[in-house]
């Protein structure tokens, strides 16, 4: 029944059973399966189903929060008075981030937690959200998602990453003539990322010639700097300023940033080695921010 709340929240989350079982790493046809096992137990209905869309009923959206309660008290039943605070801690952080300020980040949890154990484990933010969901991550450092996130879960920002055009030395500094002479590497328009990317070239009205998607932005960077084309990436966390061969084309229009930060399940949140965790990633974005002025 645990689980069929949690399909039924994330359900409610997304307003679509499609992209909750995306989420929940699930069929569309599981989804509607649980979610019909649930509202048989229940004796309601907790969705109107028009067509393909579903919206939630009026009894749905009455139990929408006793749900998220349920499933937090649920995941503090997990954490005995005798295991609390013990056992690894499991962290989620994309690449950008453990190349950057991570590691000083876990120097000062170090300093406060010198015996706590960390399993660090990479991925895309899509990996990581879809990690956290489903309870294999404690936390995780990402970009923010562009979904609505379930109950059970708190965002927490950190620090706003700027984008900038990337080119090979040379190149020419109108990012249309650039596109039109240039191959254009794209960030994954699959993450929220590389979405910002693809809306800001929309609003500009600017045509590429793509050559190929990647989803990392350290990736990208390198491949301009052997000279396989152009691109735009955030470019405060990745060496931009340090990679030879590179010029840096600031963009045009309104700034264009991604927002990075802390995923964190609530009920994981009373462990002192994480809330410590948290503290210390806050500190060492906010070096970042102040560094930069």
């Amino acid at each position: 029944m645990i689980r069929y709340l949690r399909t039924f929240v994330v359900a409610a989350e997304t307003e679509s059973f499609s992209a909750a079982g995306n989420r929940l790493g699930l069929t569309q046809s599981a989804v509607s399966t649980q979610i019909r096992r649930l509202e048989e137990e229940l004796g309601y209905a907790l969705f109107d189903r028009t067509g393909k869309s579903v919206t939630l009923s009026d009894e749905g959206r009455e139990v929408l929060e006793q749900a998220a309660h349920i499933l937090e008290s649920f995941e503090g039943l997990k954490q005995t008075p005798r295991s609390a605070g013990r056992g690894p801690v499991s962290l989620g952080a994309i690449a950008t981030v453990q190349h950057s300020f991570l590691p000083k980040a876990l120097l000062r949890f170090r300093q406060e937690q010198p015996v706590a154990q960390i399993n660090i484990i990479p991925g895309t933010s899509i990996q990581l959200l879809t990690r956290i969901d489903s309870h294999e991550l404690d936390v995780a450092v990402m970009v923010k998602p562009r979904l609505g996130l379930p109950a059970d879960l708190k965002w927490l920002p950190l620090i706003q990453e700027r984008y900038v055009g990337v080119a090979p030395e040379g190149s020419p500094e109108d990012l249309a003539k650039l596109f039109r002479e240039r191959p254009f590497i794209r960030y994954d328009r699959r993450s929220h990322g590389g979405h910002l990317v693809d809306q800001f070239l929309k609003r500009q009205g600017l045509w590429t010639m793509d050559s190929m998607e990647v989803d990392e932005p350290a990736a990208i960077l390198k491949m301009v700097s052997e000279g396989l084309g152009c691109s735009i990436i955030p470019g405060e966390l990745v060496p931009v300023a340090h990679t030879a061969g590179i010029m840096v084309i600031p963009l045009p229009g309104r700034p264009l940033a991604r927002e990075i930060g802390i995923l964190v399940r609530l009920a994981a949140m009373n462990r002192q080695p994480i809330a410590t965790l948290i503290d210390s990633l806050a500190a060492e974005a906010q070096a970042i921010e102040q560094d930069r002025g």
